[in-house]
This record gives structure tokens, sequence and C-alpha cells, in this order.
């Protein structure tokens, strides 16, 4: 039962407070296997859909996860994905609707009969192709929640006039936020929070020599900015940037 029929059965009456609290708590989550309690209504309470972290499981893991929640709601999305995880999901449901960025390290599987309806648009910057990955990790996720991502890679503050174009297009685009993805001394989301008039979500990513190296140096660098208007979040997270960017997307139009 949907967190929709539950609230419906409280409207009408059929069923009491405590009723729907015990039904809501069952629907919540479900076990897969002996290794992996899944939480099937993320995305119904948060607005943000629940998302396999691959590493660290092995590929028939994560095929089963996979299996288990195509079949009950028709998508999921894998990250941090391998190629023997891709082969294992091909070889338990096919190709039908999978789509592999082996850059970003991702799998999407999306055989809904309804896709979501567009949200709105953000923007997602890299100071260097290095950094391009967990960017696309972070533009991944956003589409995936109905968002248009409009795309600036390489134009860090090296050769900041690289940044000038890529950046009047998301303005001018009506973006309603934009992602900065940058490793080294992790100074490039600084300067687009004093330029851009919507909110900048940081990502440091753990490209550095020396004591940058880990991302620690570019994660400082964004925690102790000065440019209001800047939020970070943790090393290589592009999940957790692209969900926000969605749901800042998703409130702005709503």
């Amino acid at each position: 039962m949907s967190v929709h029929d539950v609230l419906e059965k409280v409207k009408r009456g059929e069923i009491g407070v405590e009723e729907a609290e015990r039904l809501l708590k069952i629907d919540y989550v479900e076990r897969i296997g002996n290794h992996t309690v899944f939480d099937m209504s993320r995305e119904a309470r948060s607005g943000i859909p629940e998302v396999i972290y691959a590493e660290g499981k092995t590929p028939a893991k994560v095929g089963e996860i996979v299996e288990a929640v195509v079949r009950q709601k028709g998508m999921i999305s894998v990250s941090r994905a391998s190629e023997a995880d891709h082969a294992e999901i091909i070889r338990r449901i096919g190709s039908d609707g999978v789509i592999h960025r082996p850059e970003a390290r991702m799998i999407v599987v999306d055989r809904r009969k309804e896709k979501p309806a567009k949200t709105g648009k953000v923007g997602v910057l890299t100071a260097g192709t290095s950094d391009i990955p967990v960017a696309e990790e972070a533009a991944i996720i956003a589409e995936v929640m109905g968002c248009e991502v409009i795309r600036g890679y390489d134009v860090g503050v090296a050769g900041i006039h690289r940044l000038l174009d890529p950046l009047k297009l998301m303005i001018s685009e009506g973006v309603a936020c934009i992602i900065v993805v940058a490793g080294m001394e992790g100074a490039l989301p600084s300067v687009v929070a004093g330029i851009a008039p919507v909110p900048v979500i940081g990502v440091p990513t753990s490209i550095g020599y020396g004591l940058g190296a880990g991302g620690i140096g570019a994660l400082t660098t964004m925690l102790q900015s000065c440019s209001p208007g800047l939020v970070v979040v943790n090393i290589d997270n592009g999940f957790n940037a692209g969900a926000t960017a969605a749901l800042i997307a998703r409130l702005k139009n709503s």
C-alpha cells in the first residue's frame, strides 16, 4: 500500500492514526536476501529516490538489490558502480532501460511507464576535467529527479575567463542553483557564489597534491569562504549535491 493510499484511508475515516503509522512503518522497508534492508518509501517521503551505494558490495548483492527494487518500483540508481556490477545487472534483468555512465561510475535503471515531470533547471560547473566524474554523479541524480542540467566543465580559477560564458548561460536560463565541483584548493565555488544570484552548492573533490590530497584542502577552503550563499557537501559527494539541487529546483518551480 502506498503512502497516498494510507493517507486516503485516514481521510475517509477507514483507519485511525495508529493503524496508519503501523502501515507506513511496514511500507518503509523491504528485506532483500540476508544482507539488505531497503527503504522503498524514501522518495515518497522526502522526494529523493533511494540510491544503491555499490562500493563495498559484491556484484551479486548489487544485482539482487537492483532486481528486487526494479520489480517493485520500476527504477533505481547505483552509485560507485563497477563494470562487474553492470554485467551482473544485465545478466539478471536484461538491458532494457539500463543506462551505464562509466565515467561517473553510475548505473540508472528506469522502467517507469510515467517519467517525473520536469521540475526546473540546475547548473553544474567543474574547476578541472579531473572533477568531472563527481560532477556527472551530481548531474545524473538531478536528471533522475526531473531536472534539466546545464553543464560547464574545466572553468577553474587558473583560467578564470573560461567561467564567464557558461555562468552567463546558466543565469540566463534561470537555473535554481549551481553545483560547483572543485579539487586542489577549491576556490571556484567562492568565486561563483560571489557572482551568481542563486544558491551555490560546493563539492570538494579528492584531487590535488600534498596537503590538498584527499580533498581536505578544497573542503577547508569552501567551508572558510566569505561568499554568502555557498553551502558545502562532503568530499566527492556528488549524489548529495545533485539531490539537494533538485529539491531546490522543485521548490522554486512549485
